[in-house]
């Protein structure tokens, strides 16, 4: 396999009013094409920062990340902005959905972003609704939607530009068990069907248990726990 994802000797340093907080320093980890791996770890141990620099929201203090080959600390904040549109899909823990928009319009989003005409951003947009098995809440605004189904209007919004990368921080963590494991079914079923490659950042090992790797994280460094 190849790899898609390679970040080398990482380290990010957050400025303090006394010092400095580190939150590591010399972290390697890398993604093979088509590979779903699960990053665990304890609140604050530096899970979502890792995510955020992978997913080209933020910049390392030190060290690279190439994705697909291309260096993204090499890009401006415009072309970082434009890749992560169109390169990277986002799930969260909270949905962040526009409440004055439709479910259609709310999954079109990117699109819009990208500046694709109306006409043919809902077309794909519907398609990818279809995908997450909510076409026919296409018309209805987020707050007449279940938390599992705005989870899915999520999940179809960060896949409608078909990125390559798709990473989701612990995207079950708002729901119930039995729609959170609905929703990791879903995830896995459209990270194969679209031939993504993908990572879950979570604390849980239900979570983890989706997902063809895990690594733990703590003082700073990955640990390799399981290769299913």
């Amino acid at each position: 396999m190849n790899k898609i994802l390679v970040a080398e000797k990482l380290c990010k340093e957050y400025p303090l009013p006394k010092g400095i907080l580190r939150v590591f320093d010399g972290l390697n980890f890398s993604l093979e094409k088509g590979e779903l791996a699960a990053i665990m770890g304890v609140s604050g141990v530096g899970k979502t920062t890792l995510l955020n620099l992978i997913g080209a929201l933020d910049r390392p203090t030190s060290g690279r990340i190439f994705l697909d080959g291309k260096d993204l600390q090499a890009k401006n904040e415009r072309e970082m902005a434009r890749f992560r549109n169109k390169e990277i899909g986002f799930i969260y823990q909270f949905y962040h959905l526009l409440p004055e928009f439709t479910a259609l319009e709310n999954t079109a989003m990117p699109l819009f972003i990208r500046r694709i005409e109306k006409k043919e951003a809902l077309r794909r947009a519907g398609r990818v609704l279809n995908d997450v098995y909510l076409k026919e809440k296409a018309d209805l605004r987020p707050h007449r939607l279940s938390g599992g189904e705005q989870q899915r209007i999520a999940i179809a919004r960060a896949l409608v530009n078909e990125p390559r990368l798709l990473l989701a921080d612990e995207p079950t963590g708002n729901l119930d068990w039995k729609t959170g494991e609905s929703i990791l079914k879903l995830v896995r079923e459209l990270h194969q069907k679209k031939g993504l490659s993908s990572i879950i950042v979570t604390h849980s090992e239900k979570v983890a248990g989706f997902c063809d790797k895990v690594y733990l994280m703590e003082k700073g460094d990955l640990k390799l726990l399981s290769h299913l």
